[in-house]
Parts: structure tokens; sequence; C-alpha cells
């Protein structure tokens, strides 16, 4: 697999990824469920999700070749990269209008 096509698979499963917390009420996605699940937990998936993404790009990036040493700066772009993905699931869970209950 080349390295444009690593790099768009890393991407799409993060966009994927940053929106699993907000769409399931299971705890880290595969353990018991809690209706409803609160935003602090949420919020904690989303931060060891970002954590594990990070994780893997760190992993693809050695793959492809030579690691590069990152500061701070990177961290911190990463993970607001990895909020912004998640806007989607947080509009759909949170800001989303729903029917009245009869």
């Amino acid at each position: 697999m080349s390295s444009t096509i690593q790099v768009w698979v890393l991407l799409v499963v993060g966009a994927v990824a940053a929106n699993l917390p907000f769409l399931t009420e299971r705890i880290g996605i595969l353990g018991p469920q809690r209706n409803p699940k609160s935003l602090g937990w949420r919020l904690l998936e989303l931060l060891v999700l970002a954590l594990l993404m990070i994780g893997l790009g760190t992993l693809i990036e050695v793959r492809i070749g030579q690691r590069h040493p990152q500061g701070w700066p990177f961290y911190a772009a990463a993970l607001s990269l990895f909020v912004t993905f998640a806007f989607p699931g947080f509009v759909w869970r949170y800001l989303r209008r729903r029917p009245p209950n009869p």
C-alpha cells in the first residue's frame, strides 16, 4: 500500500473514530451500556481515541520511513483536528431537534 493511501486511510479511520463516542451508549465502545451516557464519558472516550489515532499515525510513519520527533504544536494540532472531526457526532447527539413525545 502506498504512503498516500495509508494517509487517506488514517484520515478516514480518524473521522470515524472521532464520532464513535457520540454514536453509542456503551462505555469504551465495547463496554457496558449506560443510558444515557454523560458528556464526561464521551469526552474521555474522545481523548483516548485521539491518543490511539496519534499512535496509529506514528506506527504508519515508522513503517513508511524515519520517524520525525514532534513537539507540542504537533500534538495540539492533531487533537484540534480530531475534535473537528468529532463535530458531526456532537451535533447529531446534542444539537439536533427531536420530535416531541406524544
